[in-house]
């Protein structure tokens, strides 16, 4: 059995749920847009340029969960994914992800995108696995914290290396592992992978990508 993950924005999405999942919220008229939209700009462009301060930044995404019940944000999170997810989702993605389900690999979604966010959106994409920033719950319901290593940057070996320990595993059984992303901020977890791909990706990675031969390729519509 092979290894294929795959990271998530802006990858096998055509767009970012983190950002746009804010963006809906003011929609809905559940976040105030004068304050919220600001700080969202200001961290989607620190994530751009690789400095992103991953703390503050679920501090400030998570905060939003912990004012309403686990039930209504579950049922907002369905009409998220109608209305913007579904859209983001390309026949391209999925293909590729099928390639590898046929295939028989170990298909897992990581990103350092939260998990309520991202599970159904892995759902949606037949990934039965999700390595993600794991909001904190207490007694059902979302504290607004963080839960454990957020899976951003180096992170993302951190929690792939757990995952795999507790599945009786380690990277190096793999005789073949993938990692698709768009971000420079996934080269921690490209460089251990055997077969690292590019997939539409930012100045950085394209640059990286071109010196060290990696495959490059789009799943944009």
């Amino acid at each position: 059995m092979n290894l294929a993950l795959f990271d998530l924005d802006n990858t096998l999405l055509a767009g970012d749920s983190d950002y746009n999942w804010s963006l809906f919220l003011i929609g809905e008229g559940l976040l105030d847009a004068k304050t919220h939209h600001d700080r969202n700009e200001q961290f989607y462009q620190d994530y751009k340029n690789g400095c992103l301060n991953i703390v503050e930044f679920l501090k400030f995404q998570l905060q939003p969960l912990s004012q309403h019940k686990k039930s209504f944000l579950d049922e907002l999170h369905l009409k998220y994914m109608q209305k913007i997810i579904r859209p983001m989702m390309t026949d391209k993605a999925q293909k590729l992800v099928n390639q590898h389900k046929a295939a028989g690999d170990l298909c897992v979604v990581i990103t350092a995108t939260n998990s309520f966010v991202t599970k159904p959106i892995a759902t949606a994409y037949g990934v039965e696995h999700l390595i993600g920033s794991d909001p904190e719950m207490v007694n059902g319901e979302y504290t607004g914290g963080v839960s454990g290593v957020p899976s951003f940057q180096e992170g993302k070996v951190t929690r792939l290396n757990q995952w795999l320990a507790e599945r009786g595993t380690n990277l190096q059984d793999f005789e073949t592992s993938y990692f698709y992303s768009d971000s420079h901020n996934d080269l921690p977890l490209m460089q251990l992978v055997t077969n690292p791909v590019a997939v539409d990706a930012d100045d950085i990675l394209t640059a990286h990508a071109k010196q060290h031969r990696w495959p490059e390729i789009s799943l944009r519509p």
